[in-house]
Order: structure tokens, then sequence, then C-alpha cells
């Protein structure tokens, strides 16, 4: 699969397929190799699943890897691979970034489909215990060096204790060998500490403000919301499925069954079907003349 030039780098991304282009966006501290086992099982739609900018096989260029920066890059891939209009897949922090792309490119999106991603800020008290502790932990300078830095742990863990079925062998090493230096592993640690927790980062918070007005009134945009349980890892709890629905225009909510937070793992067949289903519903998947 191809690795093309952008910007300063270059961004690997996967590829397949025929009419309705549908664009998969992968979170921290994953890859296109997360959204394997999705595509593989989403027919002949056109899937475009980019590694993001420090992440994956793409490069890993001298940058902070803040939000804005992933934005960046990822706004000149659309560019260079020629996506004019699309339905966002995302997950993670790749639910957040498509989030913000469609707001700054509203007339280019046909539906957005997430799950376990940012959407909204949160407060510290919305974490359990368990997750407070391991974010003041990355946050903390040293410690979270030494948390995420120091060895692959953390991207191992994720894979392993962020899911319900552990990731093993290949696949696991697939995850693996994009970060085999503390340096490599930079932008996994400026991601684990930009998650929006009591106003901070500011920059951040004002970016999901602004995407957060577009989900509320981009009302002839379809949106589908994957929830799952049965994890203490989940991310998009009750509550936050709540908030989503009295808060997102044009919203349905599917349970996507037993998962962990890194939920392509557990149910890549659920996430195709449903997603494949919603955009049938909708009319968004067209093929191609051939």
């Amino acid at each position: 699969m191809p690795s093309i030039p952008i910007l300063d780098s270059t961004m690997h991304f996967e590829e397949h397929g025929e009419g309705t282009t549908f664009v998969f966006l992968h979170g921290n501290p994953g890859s296109s190799h997360q959204w394997r086992k999705v595509i593989a099982r989403f027919g002949d739609s056109h899937v475009l699943a980019p590694d993001l900018i420090g992440m994956g096989r793409s490069g890993k260029p001298d940058l902070a890897y803040d939000f804005a920066d992933h934005a960046r890059y990822l706004d000149a891939w659309f560019e260079a691979v020629g996506v004019e209009r699309a339905v966002l897949v995302g997950h993670d922090w790749g639910g957040a970034l498509g989030f913000d792309w469609a707001t700054r490119h509203p007339d280019r999106v046909l539906g957005v489909a997430f799950f376990e991603s940012i959407v909204k800020p949160m407060e510290w008290t919305d974490l359990s215990p368990q997750a407070q502790t391991r974010s003041e932990l990355v946050r903390t300078p040293g410690l979270g060096e030494e948390r995420v830095l120091t060895t692959d742990l953390f991207i191992r863990q994720a894979f392993t204790g962020g899911v319900l079925t552990p990731v093993e062998g290949d696949e696991l090493e697939a995850y693996l060998r994009p970060f085999p230096t503390p340096e490599s592993r930079a932008p996994v640690l400026a991601w684990a500490r930009q998650m929006p927790l009591g106003g901070e980062p500011a920059e951040l918070v004002a970016r999901i403000g602004a995407y957060d007005r577009w989900l509320a009134t981009s009302t002839m945009v379809p949106k589908l919301l994957l929830t799952f349980s049965g994890s203490p890892t989940l991310l998009i709890d009750d509550a936050m499925a709540e908030w989503c629905a009295t808060s997102i225009a044009a919203l349905e909510i599917v349970d996507g069954g037993l998962a962990g937070h890194h939920a392509q793992e557990d149910r890549p067949e659920a996430i195709a079907a449903e997603i494949g289903y919603w955009a049938d519903r909708h009319g968004l998947r067209i093929r191609r003349e051939r």
C-alpha cells in the first residue's frame, strides 16, 4: 500500500474498492492496522485508512504532535489523495480529527460514524479513580516519559488490556513495530497528554467546542454512534452516550455488543456490519459503474 509525500514528511494509507469514499481514522496508539478486520468485511466501497503522522508507517517529523499538527497533516493528506466527499469513520482521536475536519469542510461530509471517540471536553470527576490516576501520571513531567517512552509497555497494554481478547503474535507485533525507541514513541505520549480534562489543553478545548457546535447543528448529515459494554476501559459510557443522544443532530445510536476501548479487535464484524447497514439506509454506499 502507498506512502505519499505530505508537507515535509510522508503518510502511509491503505486503500481498496470503488464507489463512495469511506475514510477510517484511527486513534492512539494505533494505525491503519487497527482497521484491517473491519475494512476486510466492508464490501467493495472505496476505503481509505491513513496512518496519522508519527504513527504506523507514516513519517515521524520533528513536531510537538499536538492536535493542530495532526489536523494540519491530515488536511494535506485529504488534498493529496483527492478526497472530494466522504463518509468519515472515527475511533478515539481519529473520531475527534474527523469531527474537526467535518466542521471545517462541511460541504464535503456525507456522513459520520464513530465510536469510543473524544466527543466533548471532560472534567476530572468524569473519570474513574483508576483513569484519574493514569491521566495524572502521564501528564506529570518525568513520570509520563518513564511510563510511555522508556519501554513499549504502554502500547502493548493498549492491545492486551484495552480489549476483551488480547492481541497476540504477529498482529501485536504490527502495533509495536512503529515504536522501537523512546524517540519514536513521542507521538504516543503527546496524544496521551492531550485528553481534554479540566479545561486543558485550552486550544484543543476550543476546537472541540467548535466541532460540538457543528455536531449539534448539522441536521442534514447522518451520524452513527456505536456503543459497547463489558469493559472498564470504555470511553463512551451510558452517561456519555446520553449526552451524545441529546447534543448531536441526526444521530442514531446502535449497541455494538461486548468490547474494550479498542473495539475493532473485539467486534470487527459488528462494526463493519452496523456501519454498512446505516450507510445503506441513508443511501451513502453508491458504487461506480464499471
